[in-house]
């Protein structure tokens, strides 16, 4: 069994906190439609980045990164109440420009695969 470190298995509990604290506990309209990628906490677990995307886009508009900003300070304190640490990590959110990446590949690969298909010849004519 591998080992983790700390850090590692600490991001995993805080994203599953934040994304449930953001679906159930933020209502502005701005950030509804987030899903976490992922989180990575420094070593001594005092700072989380919290990486996000919007679900259907391939940037992210301002709105969302004011509503998170402005809702940061709230999160922060729900997080406190939900985990035990002794210090609640500083939250920096930060666009996860990676889905809009994989999604601009998969749309290349595509219109390449159609492309190259090549056209059936005609069926053969009973005579």
């Amino acid at each position: 069994m591998a080992q983790y470190k700390r850090a590692e298995r600490v991001a995993d509990l805080i994203r599953a906190e934040l994304a449930d604290i953001l679906r159930k506990r933020i209502s502005d309209p701005r950030i509804g439609l987030l899903t976490l990628s992922g989180v990575t906490l420094s070593d001594d677990l005092r700072v989380a980045k919290v990486y996000f995307v919007e679900m259907g886009q391939d940037q992210c508009r301002p709105e969302i990164r004011a509503g998170l900003d402005r809702a940061a300070g709230f999160i922060r304190r729900e997080l406190g109440k939900r985990i035990e640490l002794r210090y609640v990590p500083e939250l920096i959110f930060l666009y996860d420009p990676s889905f809009a990446y994989g999604s601009r590949i998969e749309k290349l690969i595509q219109e390449l695969h159609h492309q190259e298909e090549p056209e059936e010849p005609d069926a053969p004519e009973d005579h």
